[in-house]
């Protein structure tokens, strides 16, 4: 048969029998799960759409869900402040009802829904990643805003990883994507449920139970002047009691004491301010034996 007399009418076809599950590749075959569309106030988990650096050092604590199934849903404001608000979100995977926990979503606001109040003397000794980004901060430009915003976020990020590696008493550090900072919600479990555990300034304890929340305040002062460094901003508001443990949260300006011409200052202002509230509830502590102990361990 030549090409110019071919009809397609000439091909003949077999017919060929559907194939049946015994006859596919089983390393074509594998299971999976559905799930549901996500209801408002959802979002899919953003453990795997940050860099591995953006997640908490490890090992990890075994609360923490890295499903990739996990499901992130807002639960509410948790408290509001000047440069961000806290949200308490949920990760859980539908499937596996075991790994869900609740964590603290620290939000740094836009530059057009918050101020920065934060003086310059923090950031002193600090760099950005980008000469660009520098000039845009000298400049505070909207860009430079919004710069700003991510700084203090990520420096409050490395300041968390740093002080749980060095095992001070502050919330695990779960993830950073952008302004927001996942960790871990510190509360307290009581008989009607869960409630966050209440700033310092808030309690009021017995005369044994202050004696030791100084005991562990002081040693977290010297921890933190053993690894160079100084919180800044510590008072009776920057410290949570649960139950009989302190942990210390807002660490955006945590600074380096001896890179920082203001860092002894600030120490000694963290020194006065922290002993003026235990001195208020009954204990008598002074802050400049504080300070002095906290200068001989730091040479």
């Amino acid at each position: 048969m030549t090409p110019e007399n071919f009809s397609t009418s000439d091909i003949r076809t077999t017919p060929r029998a559907t194939p049946g599950p015994d006859d596919l590749d089983p390393r074509f075959v594998f299971d999976f799960t559905a799930y549901d569309d996500l209801d408002e106030g959802q979002r899919w988990s953003t453990w795997l759409d940050v860099e591995p650096l953006c997640r908490g050092p490890e090992p990890r604590p075994a609360w923490v869900v890295t499903s990739q199934g996990a499901v992130d849903t807002d639960l509410g404001v948790l408290k509001t402040g000047k440069e961000a608000d806290v949200h308490l979100l949920e990760r859980a995977d539908p499937q596996h009802p075991d790994q869900a926990v609740v964590m603290a979503a620290k939000r740094y606001r836009s530059a057009e829904h918050r101020s920065f109040h934060r003086a310059a003397a923090y950031t002193e000794g600090r760099s950005t990643r980008r000469s660009r980004d520098e000039r845009a901060l000298n400049r505070k430009s909207t860009f430079g805003r919004q710069v700003a915003a991510g700084e203090w976020a990520v420096a409050e990020w490395n300041a968390l990883v740093r002080c749980w590696e060095l095992g001070l008493p502050v919330p695990y550090p779960v993830q950073i994507d952008g302004t927001e900072i996942l960790q871990e919600w510190i509360h307290l479990d009581e008989a009607e449920g869960r409630r966050t555990a209440p700033r310092l300034a808030q309690v009021r304890p017995e005369p044994d139970l202050l004696a030791a929340y100084y005991d562990q305040i002081r040693d977290v002062l010297h921890t933190l002047v053993g690894a160079g460094l100084v919180h800044g901003d510590l008072s009776a508001y920057n410290v949570l009691a649960a139950g009989e443990r302190l942990v210390v949260i807002d660490l955006p300006q945590v600074l380096d004491l001896a890179g920082n011409t203001a860092g002894f200052d600030y120490l000694h202002r963290d020194c006065t301010n922290i002993c003026g509230w235990f001195r208020r509830r009954g204990l008598e502590v002074d802050p400049e034996d504080l300070f002095g102990e906290l200068m001989a361990s730091a040479f």
